[in-house]
C-alpha cells in the first residue's frame, strides 16, 4: 500500500526536474543573459571606414565564446573601382565587363562576417539584420539566407555574406544584427558616402 504514494511522489519530484531543467536550456546564461557591453563612444572599425561599432565586438572575446561578428560597408564607387582594375589585368571582354557592371547593386552592399564556435554555430539564419535612419524608421530588415560556414581555426567556423543595400543619400544609420541561438545583439553606426 505505501509502494503507490512512494512511486507517485517520485514521479512528481523527476517531472519537476525535467521542468526546470527545460526552463534552464531555454534561458540564455552566461555573458549571453547579460548583454554585449557598450563602447563609451563608438569606435571606428578597423576593416570598413564607413562602420563603426558600438557594442565591444573584438578578438579577444572571440576566443572567449566564439561570438565574433563584423559589420562592413562597400560603397557602389569601391566596388565599380574594383571592377575596372580588375577589367585591366584580366584583359576581359566588354561583355564580361558589362555584366560584372550591371550585376552592381547601386547602393552598394553589406558584408557579414561571422566567427562561431562549430560548424553548426555558423548557421547565417540565425542572423536578423535591421537598418534604422536617426529617426527610428526601418529602411532594411531581411534574416539572413541559411548558409554554414567554413573550418576558420582552433573550433571557430567562419561564415560570410553579401547583402545588397538599397541607394540612399549619404546619411548615418544604426544598424543590429540579432544572433537569435547567442541571445545577443551586435549594434553598430553606417555612415553612408555621397553618391559618386
Amino acid at each position: 500500500m505505501h509502494f503507490l504514494p512512494r512511486v507517485a511522489r517520485h514521479f512528481l519530484v523527476l517531472g519537476l526536474l525535467l521542468l526546470g531543467a527545460g526552463a534552464a536550456v531555454a534561458q540564455p546564461t552566461g555573458k549571453a543573459a547579460k548583454g554585449r557591453k557598450r563602447y563609451t563612444f563608438a569606435q571606428r572599425d578597423a576593416v570598413s571606414p564607413y562602420v563603426q561599432n558600438v557594442t565591444k565586438n573584438t578578438d579577444e572575446e572571440q576566443e572567449v565564446d566564439g561570438s565574433f561578428t563584423r559589420l562592413g560597408y562597400r560603397s557602389y564607387a569601391d566596388m565599380r573601382t574594383e571592377i575596372d582594375a580588375l577589367r585591366k589585368l584580366k584583359e576581359w571582354a566588354d561583355t564580361t565587363y558589362q555584366r560584372r557592371l550591371a550585376a552592381l547593386p547601386p547602393g552598394g552592399a553589406l558584408l557579414v562576417t561571422i566567427h562561431r564556435q562549430g560548424p553548426k554555430g555558423a548557421e547565417l539564419s540565425n542572423l536578423t539584420l535591421t537598418v534604422t535612419d536617426k529617426a527610428g524608421k526601418e529602411v532594411l530588415a531581411q534574416t539572413l539566407a541559411p548558409g554554414t560556414g567554413r573550418f576558420f581555426g582552433r573550433d571557430l567556423y567562419q561564415a560570410q555574406r553579401l547583402i545588397p543595400f538599397p541607394k540612399m543619400e549619404a546619411q548615418e544609420l544604426n544598424v543590429s544584427i540579432r544572433d537569435a541561438k547567442l541571445y545577443q545583439t551586435f549594434d553598430y553606426i553606417l555612415t553612408l558616402p555621397a553618391a559618386q
